[in-house]
């Protein structure tokens, strides 16, 4: 079953993208928001944009922290589901993020949970880099979590079953010129599914490549939501703190 080359936009949209996602650690997440909040002391005027936001679980939370936030996600469904949290200093929008949003309207932008490196030609994640750089006032600043991607490969699990909602997911994983592939499928209601996840398997040294195109400057590297200090062998996150 050929796949579009936006994959993201057809699989982030589906319902079992939910269903299979569900369990998500949100006391995680929320630890990890707390954390950055702490270390990167943004002032309580900060106008914040969460940059392929989903559900908005991040917007939201931050949002109750008293920030002015802005989520953008690409799936409509998602985007849907978060605006019944909307309120006057929290906002959601569906938006491609190779796109300019509002030129120097933030003063922080956050890219969580691997939501980078989806696009097929290498340089659309340049050109989604400059267009969220784009979006900083000058100043402003960025941060972008990642996998640590050779970490991620050393430990890869080939095959795996998971069910949810009574639905058998059978989920195979390989690196693929360039990508990590997953490839989800499974049947529901006699209908059978076939979806693929393809994220660049993007380095450390690549990353700076990046940031040098889009005129960032790397502020600081943490390994993982405690912000420990990155270590490229064993961390489980690259968490980018930069600044236009």
């Amino acid at each position: 079953m050929a796949q579009p080359a936006d994959w993201f936009s057809t699989w982030f949209d589906s319902p079992y993208y939910h269903v299979l996602y569900k369990n998500r650690d949100v006391h995680e997440a929320q630890r990890f928001m707390d954390n950055l909040l702490a270390y990167l002391q943004p002032k309580p005027t900060c106008q914040l944009l969460d940059l392929a936001c989903g559900k908005g679980r991040h917007a939201i939370y931050l949002n109750q922290k008293g920030y002015d936030v802005t989520g953008l996600d690409l799936s409509a469904r998602s985007i849907a589901y978060a605006r019944q949290f909307e309120n006057e200093r929290l906002h959601f929008y569906r938006h491609d993020m190779r796109d300019v949003f509002r030129p120097e309207a933030f003063d922080l932008v956050l890219n969580l949970f691997t939501s980078f490196g989806y696009f097929a030609n290498d340089y659309e994640n340049v050109v989604a880099l400059r267009a969220t750089t784009a979006a900083l006032k000058p100043g402003g600043r960025l941060v972008i979590d990642f996998m640590n991607t050779p970490k991620v490969i050393s430990r890869l699990v080939a095959r795996e079953t998971k069910e949810e909602a009574g639905i058998a997911f059978h989920i195979t994983r390989q690196v693929e010129q360039g990508f990590l592939v997953k490839t989800i499928r499974f049947q529901d209601r006699g209908q059978e599914f076939e979806f693929v996840e393809r994220v660049r398997a993007l380095q450390y040294g690549e990353f700076l490549e990046y940031f040098g195109l889009a005129n960032l400057r790397l502020r600081a590297v943490f390994g993982d939501y405690q912000l420990g200090p990155f270590d490229p062998e064993k961390s489980e996150r690259m968490i980018f703190v930069l600044k236009k």
